[in-house]
């Protein structure tokens, strides 16, 4: 099989990682793959927010995403699955496509991920947090471009558990029209 296939293939989602970093030049492999994503009108509006997993604003965050989802106490796991790599994808907020930019970039960093032996978690669940009361100040402490708003978020490193793939329903999930 390609490698590129067995890499989408085998990849799931890595809810449990193990402490060791990842190696800044596997790092810049990863932000390599995700700038080289494809951009609407190759815009390229997207931004990388690379944040170290023991990084403060973490816990701020996750303190924020739990507040917002009335929770009285925190959950078992953070949303990042206390994961050494955590990169916070915004975009532009005036470009209709900036969402859908920032999906496919890490869709790229998930995949190379996998093809480097490392775990990931794609995030949406902080959402309402980075774009809620505090936006401003997560905006500022994450060093987005002016105008700039959290589109998606992943968690990455090496894995301390194993999941196997999700399935599917081909049948269902796919129409060809003629």
């Amino acid at each position: 099989m390609n490698e590129a296939l067995r890499a989408i293939t085998e990849r799931s989602s890595t809810r449990g990682y193990q402490k060791e970093k990842i190696a800044p030049e596997v790092l810049e492999q990863l932000i390599k793959a995700g700038l080289e994503a494809p951009t609407a009108a190759n815009k390229q509006e997207i931004h990388f927010s690379v944040i170290d997993g023991e990084a403060a604003v973490l816990q701020e965050i996750e303190d924020e995403k739990n507040r917002g989802f009335g929770l009285e106490q925190a959950p078992p796991n953070n949303f990042y699955y206390d994961a050494p790599t955590v990169i916070i994808v915004s975009g532009d907020k005036n470009f209709a496509w900036s969402e859908l930019d920032a999906g496919i970039a890490v869709e790229n960093i998930a995949i190379a991920a996998q093809a480097l032996g490392l775990g990931s978690l794609i995030i949406g669940c902080v959402k309402n947090a980075l774009r809620g009361e505090k936006e401003a100040e997560f905006a500022k402490k994450l060093d987005y471009p002016e105008g700039y708003e959290y589109k998606i978020a992943i968690a990455l490193g090496y894995k301390a558990t194993e999941k196997e793939p999700h399935t599917y329903d081909r049948d269902k999930q796919v129409s060809f029209i003629q």
